[in-house]
């Protein structure tokens, strides 16, 4: 447990301060060594008011000691927070909201949960345990990565929510146009976007339809092939559904605006590239295969600074692909985590998807795991763990992915 002591009298104090983050409001506890809450009220989300905790808690740093501040939550709301309090110098820890939760359904009425219940074993949390990750203020390379990565997350899931509705609505009343369409291109969009229903499709024919699509850029094998197979789907039915004309309305503004998000995607793509091209660590860690500029940048957003972790074996328990010690008496194995950083493990299976496409040495690692009668998720999940450690040498010791056997992805 980290201290730092304080004489008064016989009796070693210390103080810990404890934020449970929320939009409007956060509310701050300050215990002692012993429990003693010294403090607890609620701290508006604006300067004004966070600097008067930030005095508080530096007046209490000054009577106690060093004082080390939790939150359950980093970014977005607590981003104000954060920067205040290490601008500082107040020494801030996280304390994950998973750790909150079960730490206080571990005290007695612990299912009833309120704010500042939750802030009181945040403050508790920061006293018992020494294992918790030292907040840091971001370099600006860095910070802005997150927030475009972050940016490009939202992004990719408003277009999948608009491409499953315009699948949806489109095979109510055109399944037919459905089937021959794609809504992640380009081109079938551009279609949608001004022919849908089978009437129209038939009353614009074939030629014309082509000849709309290539005027948009489309090339011609694909605007003749994607023509010529609207107009047999349109054919193929001549009945029209009950609230055709409005669902064809919401189907050509869907596709309109995920015309404009693919441009949207496009240029925020552009940028992340730009920035890892100029991040300190983005060659570094773009240099193994299957590392593109895409999953380097998520990287650098999840990871931040490497030294915060001990070792690669410390960044791959923290991405879940360590594996778990389970151990009761007599019985002992060792299981699949299933916790860690969903987005991180993500990171390292992607690569190491791409890196058994375009990469020989990683295929047949990957092959030779099929081999010996592994699916194909517990066949990547090999490679996926040993990338945590060549990434963490390369930051380690600043060195760039080689193709020599101790760098390679290799039994």
């Amino acid at each position: 447990m980290r201290q730092t002591s304080f004489d008064e009298g016989s009796v070693t104090v210390s103080a810990h301060a404890g934020f449970d983050i929320a939009k409007e409001f956060h509310w701050l506890v300050v215990t002692d060594d012993h429990g003693r809450q010294l403090a607890g009220h609620r701290v508006d989300n604006n300067p004004d008011a966070i600097g008067q905790a930030v005095t508080e808690l530096t007046a209490a740093q000054a009577e106690h000691g060093e004082l080390t501040a939790g939150l359950d939550l980093m970014g977005s709301v607590a981003a104000l927070l954060t920067a205040m309090l290490l601008a500082a110098d107040l020494r801030v820890v996280h304390v994950p909201g998973l750790a909150v939760n079960r730490a206080r359904r571990g005290t007695r009425g612990g299912e009833n949960k309120s704010d500042p219940r939750d802030a009181k074993v945040i403050a508790e949390q920061v006293m018992l345990r020494d294992d918790l990750r030292v907040v840091e203020l971001p370099d600006e390379a860095t910070a802005e990565l997150r927030l475009l990565v972050s940016h490009r997350t939202v992004l990719v899931k408003e277009t999948t929510a608009r491409i499953n509705r315009l699948r949806d609505l489109l095979a109510s009343i055109h399944p037919g146009l459905e089937r021959v369409t794609d809504p992640t291109n380009k081109s079938s969009l551009l279609l949608l976007a001004h022919y849908v229903t089978p009437a129209e499709i038939r009353r614009a024919g074939a030629h014309r339809i082509t000849d709309y699509l290539r005027k948009r850029g489309v090339t011609r094998p694909t605007a003749e092939a994607l023509g010529e197979a609207a107009a047999t789907a349109a054919r193929a039915q001549h009945t029209a559904v009950v609230g055709e004309r409005r669902t064809a309305a919401l189907i050509k503004e869907l596709a309109a605006d995920l015309l404009a998000g693919k441009n949207r995607l496009q240029t925020a793509e552009a940028e992340i590239e730009q920035l890892v091209d100029t991040h300190p660590d983005g060659a570094l860690i773009r240099s193994p295969p299957g590392m593109g500029a895409i999953l380097t940048a998520e990287f650098i957003a999840l990871v931040g600074d490497h030294h915060r972790f001990t070792s690669g074996d410390a960044l791959a328990a923290a991405s879940g692909l360590a594996p778990v010690l389970t151990q009761s008496g007599k019985i002992r194995y060792s299981r699949s985590a299933l916790g860690g950083d969903k987005a991180l493990k993500r990171v390292f299976y992607q690569s190491a998807f791409c890196a058994i496409r375009r990469d020989s040495t990683s295929r047949r690692f990957y092959d030779r795991k099929r081999s010996e009668g592994k699916r194909h998720h517990q066949a990547l999940v090999a490679p996926a763990r040993r990338r945590v450690n060549v990434l963490y040498a390369m930051l380690r010791d600043r060195r760039h992915y080689e193709a020599r056997p101790q760098l390679r992805l290799v039994a």
